[in-house]
């Protein structure tokens, strides 16, 4: 098998637009999931978010593009295109995301509409990246 390589301009832009996607997700979703936290508007705001959060997941999605990048660039040379970086994304998010925030989220004992929303969320952040990285090519 031979490695197609990794395109460092796609995985940033692939971070960017990810991180994007979240802001806007979690947006829209702020009421049901500050619900789902079981807390309230007013404690989100009061604790506020600290911007080494905001850091802190910027650099996770620029490592979780390259990674993704390097798996995608593993299925070798002319097979980084946006069907397999879609592809890709959704067997990592089933096989390593979804089942990571079922069991986390389940000793938490938290509510299962938690689950659902950061899994939808991380889905999305994978999805977002794939497509990135296969139309970005190598």
């Amino acid at each position: 098998m031979e490695f197609a390589g990794t395109n460092y301009l796609a995985v940033v832009v692939a971070a960017v637009a990810s991180f994007a996607f979240g802001s806007v997700y979690y947006m829209t979703l702020a009421k049901p999931w500050v619900a789902a936290i079981g807390k309230t508007q007013e404690q989100v705001k009061a604790e506020g978010m600290k911007p080494v959060t905001f850091v802190v997941a910027a650099l996770a999605q620029l490592v979780m593009a390259w990674v993704l990048s390097g798996v995608i660039g593993h299925l070798g040379a002319g097979q980084v295109t946006a069907e397999n970086g879609l592809i890709s994304a959704a067997f990592i998010w089933f096989g390593f995301v979804l089942t990571t925030l079922a069991v986390n989220h389940g000793f938490q004992g938290s509510k299962a509409s938690l689950t659902l929303i950061d899994g939808g969320h991380w889905l999305g952040v994978l999805l977002v990246q794939g497509l990135v990285i296969g139309l970005f090519g190598v």
